[in-house]
């Protein structure tokens, strides 16, 4: 084996003229959160808990789309989604629609370890929370100012906003402008910046786990589900590899994105840049998105097809690194 490996995202797609205040915030809170797992793995503790571990501090933190500060939807309220994987028999647990879990990660683990079941949603998820005694909040928790400011631009503009942490002047100078929208599921989306975030962590035993979690879409359909709870869409972890993604969720899970990543590894017999290359080339057909994968060699690898992603690694030689664009 090639030691230990571990990979932090808060999401792909990118305001090119985000600030560099704004900029530096971020690069803190994943350098935070990398040498959170770096320390848990030198203590020798096993991939799947370091991934939670890791996705709960960024939960926590109000800069990314997770936890508090998730979007908000159309109705003003936080629904967030998690899913978590061990590659160690691929055992996996996702939730959709918490509104009361301080941490969805911490959750997805518990339908994982203590449930019957691979996915829980909504009212029963939360009421499968009161029964695990896991920590709740209300609602307002989770709601900042920025989000209520955002949900109010969207509304005004009458669009679907991926992520809150646009400037609320100069929307023409986003990622994606009104002169040339993205489109998901051919309806055209006006601005683009998701924020999701995800760890995926190899141990020095070989063993590769993954976890994504996320508020989803500012001003988006109560009820919607994304990409991040889907296994084998924004998730997966096997003996090869463990994989996190984040962006446009209709086309990661029409490419079911993170199994992909897997699968040529197998069948195409790929490393894991060149397989991480692959999909991202030629699996999302028209959309926008990155990702973050850990191979059972140690290795790491990441890939995206639009303007940046916020993301950082480490490895047990030494290297680190954390960028955006």
């Amino acid at each position: 084996m090639g030691g230990w490996a571990i990979a932090v995202h808060g999401g792909a797609g990118v305001d090119p003229n985000l600030p560099d205040e704004r900029q530096q915030q971020a690069k803190q809170l994943l350098t935070r959160c990398l040498n959170i797992g770096i320390s848990a793995l030198r203590s020798s503790l096993p991939a799947i808990d370091v991934v939670e571990l890791v996705v709960r501090e960024l939960e926590s933190d109000p800069l990314f789309n997770s936890g508090r500060g998730s979007a908000l939807t159309a109705n003003g309220t936080v629904e967030m989604e998690a899913s978590i994987m061990d590659g160690d028999g691929r055992r996996c647990g996702a939730v959709s629609g918490i509104s009361t879990v301080k941490n969805p990660i911490s959750l997805a683990r518990l339908v994982m370890d203590k449930s019957p079941h691979s996915y829980l949603g909504f009212s029963g998820a939360e009421e499968f929370a009161k029964q695990q005694g896991v920590e709740m909040v209300d609602n307002e928790y989770f709601i900042t100012e920025d989000n209520v400011g955002m949900l109010k631009l969207a509304k005004e503009a009458n669009t679907i906003l991926f992520d809150y942490r646009i400037p609320l002047t100069g929307l023409d100078s986003c990622a994606a402008s009104v002169e040339s929208p993205i489109h998901m599921n051919g309806l055209p989306i006006n601005i683009y910046a998701p924020e999701t975030v995800g760890c995926v962590v190899v141990d020095r035993q070989g063993r590769c786990a993954a976890g994504t979690s996320t508020g989803g879409l500012m001003n988006k359909m109560t009820g919607r589900i994304g990409d991040s709870p889907v296994i084998g869409a924004g998730t997966y972890a096997g003996e090869l590899c463990g994989v996190s993604c984040t962006g446009e969720g209709e086309a990661i899970i029409r490419g079911t994105l993170a199994r992909d990543v897997a699968a040529v590894m197998e069948y195409k017999e790929l490393g894991l840049q060149d397989a991480v290359n692959f999909v991202i080339k030629k699996r999302l057909d028209k959309g926008f998105a990155g990702l973050i994968a850990v191979s059972n060699k140690g290795e790491v690898a990441f890939g995206f097809n639009c303007n940046g992603m916020f993301r950082g690694c480490a490895t047990e030689d030494g290297f680190m690194d954390v960028g955006i664009w």
